[in-house]
């Protein structure tokens, strides 16, 4: 039985800290919490002026990390994201100086405004969890997070993440317009000064990677497994998608349920929880067919369809 209750109250001060600037996204907070625990990344997907870079600031605040944040621009080169070696003439050798990469909590705005090349610089790092700068390979700080952001309206002078580094990210998420009430509040909390100055960081680095080691412990009965290698098969064999998702799929999607499970206090994985965020681990991993895409269809009712139409495991399986 994992101690979840030792980082439980942590936990609720972080999410406390993204409700104070984020109001009205408690999913959007959680789910962030969510892929940080599981150690992956997010990429977070919306028009400008709906908070994604105010997210990830406050989740950095909370968190006692080295945070970094990379502009992303057509003219940005790998150097610019690794870093580069320099030669010092006084010791007759070459000095490595790291790039914003070589933090632990590391914004990556507008991601797909840089050309595939950069993009491949820090989509290394994603999945690796180190660097190769001059043949020489460097490993990156622990804990390491990346969340990124993109524009889905403005098109021009833009490069789109492909299938393969899409995949790289455990969640996807979309922050969406504030209810009238919410954004009411909002106006009112940022009259005078912004509520993310008061943000003070909770919890430690050390506590967090802790927290990381704690999340792989988490149980999950095998009928569990075999309900999400049951929803990505149907993936595979849906009509409207031409390609499903790939094993690495499958794996996210059983490391963010345990994160999931983890953040709600409990050492178990539900089926609900699977269910819950099928969405969001599996829709942009998919490729829909040109007939789908005419018709309208979008990735994420391709899921909710196949997680409708798969069997769910009940109580009497688990005994």
């Amino acid at each position: 039985m994992l101690e979840t209750t030792i980082y439980n109250e942590k936990i609720e001060k972080v999410l406390t800290n993204i409700n104070k600037v984020m109001i009205g996204k408690e999913e959007a907070a959680t789910l962030s919490l969510v892929a940080l625990l599981a150690q992956g990344h997010v990429l977070l997907e919306d028009v400008p002026g709906v908070g994604k870079t105010m997210l990830v600031r406050t989740l950095a605040k909370s968190l006692d990390c080295d945070f970094r944040r990379i502009q992303f621009t057509p003219d940005l080169l790998p150097s610019d994201v690794t870093g580069i070696s320099i030669y010092n003439p006084k010791e007759l050798n070459f000095e490595f100086r790291g790039g914003p990469i070589l933090g632990n909590i590391i914004l990556a705005d507008e991601i797909n405004r840089t050309s595939p090349k950069t993009q491949s610089s820090l989509l290394e790092g994603m999945e690796e969890k180190s660097v190769t700068v001059d043949g020489q390979t460097i490993p990156l700080k622990q804990p390491f997070f990346v969340m990124a952001t993109q524009n889905p309206i403005e098109y021009e002078g833009t490069y789109p993440l492909p299938e393969a580094q899409l995949d790289r990210f455990i969640l996807k998420l979309k922050m969406g317009y504030p209810a009238f009430g919410d954004e009411l509040e909002m106006l009112d909390r940022t009259s005078r000064n912004h509520p993310i100055e008061t943000i003070e960081a909770v919890i430690s680095k050390e506590e967090l990677i802790s927290v990381q080691e704690e999340v792989k412990e988490v149980y999950i009965d095998k009928n569990v497994q075999h309900y999400i290698i049951n929803l990505v098969g149907n993936t595979r064999t849906n009509p409207s998608i031409a390609l499903g998702v790939s094993p690495r799929g499958s794996i996210a999607l059983m490391r963010a349920a345990k994160a999931y499970a983890y953040v709600y206090g409990r050492d178990y994985v539900l089926p609900d929880d699977v269910k819950f965020l099928a969405p969001y681990v599996l829709a942009h991993r998919l490729i829909l067919t040109p007939e789908a895409k005419y018709e309208g269809v979008t990735s994420e009712q391709v899921v909710e369809s196949v997680v409708k139409h798969t069997h769910i495991p009940i109580r009497k399986e688990f005994n």
